[in-house]
């Protein structure tokens, strides 16, 4: 079949011969009522049944199956799997949660929840702000053997900037959403110190740091080189990242839209800090930093590329060296509109998103299945859903957004859910069957759509 074609079986008229996919209402770890409604609203607006099916099965799924909320020690606490894996992701849990944060006003339960979340992920950011993955406890795990500082309140410790860049985002939207600045205490202020100083040492003005890391592995980008301390850099002003949001280690460790992400997220905490702190002091430290850093951006970060113009690297070292390609994880080049890093009219994103979206990007694969990004932790002809979700969030054009979803109703492999990856010519072919946060993504690019007047598109989809 071809992925331009309609669905490859017939999409039935009747949207009850859909069963619902979600857990049972008694096995749900997490009820909230204002979702609920939404979801109804959502269905009984959406014409074509597999696509309402499917917006009913993933748009709950953090909800359903990874959010574990609790009240400890008299406050609230909330840990969210990632999915398969029962650890929390600095990443993953903020890009879970997120679609939900316009709800919290209408649900105080679901407000709470949300809430328990920025401050749990405030609590492990002080517990090691160079860690990505956290357990709930202090129980250890698969990867305490690692060569790198492990405590057993990890799950895993690469360092990536973005995991320090989503905590910032949540907490900035969900304060702007319902004006709650009770997160923003000393548990707050300890992280905003941690994240401060973990970004300035890995300017890597003063050497490599204290952060290094190495596993005993065969897959070479799960380990860094030069004893865990990554490949030089020329310290520009950028900040390095040793894994990319794959959870990958980087060639170059001045990830780009990591950057870029950075950058946003400090002058967030910046207004935070000076709106409701009134640390002014702090509030400085934070816009400095993301002054610098862009002004670094705007002169190393562009390349003239023969074809596309001028154009973003996706990592760069500092003394010349560029790699450009892109991968599907966010913050990634093509996702940087979606996060309000870059303005999706900018010239420079539109020559990368070209260049990105084409076959001189080695991580795009296209095939009888799909089309879209994928990255060296699936590896060959692997593509994400998530990077078609991140076409359609950044696209100015109607056609394209409709081929976006119409190919991510056609790639599910017939079980109403996003997946990791999907084989470039088989659907069936694909890793991850429960990946909270590609299904949440999901609802919430349909919402968005809604939202933008493109109920239309949706409904011509037959």
């Amino acid at each position: 079949m071809n992925f331009e074609t309609d669905r490859f079986f017939a999409v039935c008229d009747n949207i009850q011969q859909y069963k619902t996919n979600r857990p049972n209402k008694k096995n749900r770890l997490f009820l909230s009522d204002a979702i609920e409604k939404k979801i109804r609203e959502v269905k009984k607006m959406l014409t074509n049944p597999y696509l309402a099916w499917m917006f009913e099965n993933c748009f709950p799924n953090t909800l359903d199956t990874t959010i574990h909320y609790r009240n400890v020690d008299g406050d609230d606490d909330t840990f969210v799997y990632t999915g398969d894996i029962h650890a929390m992701w600095l990443r993953d849990s903020g890009a879970q949660v997120w679609p939900y944060v316009r709800f919290a006003n209408e649900d105080p339960k679901l407000k709470k929840m949300l809430r328990g979340v920025i401050l749990r992920q405030f609590k492990c950011i002080n517990i090691d702000p160079y860690a990505n993955a956290f357990n709930d406890g202090p129980i250890g795990g698969d990867w305490m053997s690692d060569l790198t500082d492990m405590k057993p309140e990890l799950h895993e410790r690469k360092y990536e900037i973005d995991s320090l860049c989503y905590p910032l985002r949540l907490a900035y939207y969900y304060w702007q959403i319902t004006g709650d600045d009770s997160i923003f205490d000393a548990e707050w202020i300890n992280a905003i110190t941690n994240i401060l100083k973990t970004f300035k040492e890995q300017q890597r003005k003063d050497g490599p740091g204290p952060y290094k890391f190495q596993r005993r592995t065969e897959r070479q980008l799960d380990t860094v080189s030069n004893d865990g301390y990554g490949h030089p850099v020329n310290p520009v002003g950028l900040i390095v990242s040793s894994f990319r949001p794959s959870d990958d280690a980087c060639t170059y460790q001045f990830l780009i839209p990591s950057n870029f992400f950075a950058v946003t997220s400090l002058r967030k905490a910046s207004d935070i800090l000076v709106k409701v702190n009134k640390n002014e002091t702090l509030a400085k430290e934070c816009a400095d930093l993301a002054n610098e850093v862009e002004t670094a951006l705007r002169k190393y970060a562009t390349f003239n590329h023969s074809k596309y113009g001028t154009i973003y690297a996706f990592e760069i070292d500092g003394f010349g060296n560029q790699l450009f390609m892109d991968d599907a994880n966010v913050p990634s080049l093509l996702a940087m509109p979606y996060l309000g890093d870059v303005d999706v009219n900018d010239p420079i994103y539109q020559n990368t998103r070209r260049f990105v979206w084409s076959e001189d990007n080695p991580y795009f694969f296209k095939g009888t299945a799909g089309e879209g990004i994928g990255g060296p932790h699936i590896g060959y002809d692997m593509i994400w859903p998530m990077s078609i979700m991140m076409k359609a969030f950044t696209s100015q054009d109607n056609a394209e957004i409709e081929r976006c979803i119409r190919m991510l109703m056609t790639t599910d492999a017939g079980t109403g859910f996003m997946h990791e990856s999907f084989h470039k010519n088989d659907p069936k072919n694909f890793t991850r069957a429960w990946f909270a946060w590609q299904n949440t993504l999901f609802g919430e690019l349909i919402l968005k759509l809604i939202d933008d007047g493109k109920l239309d598109i949706l409904n011509n989809i037959k």
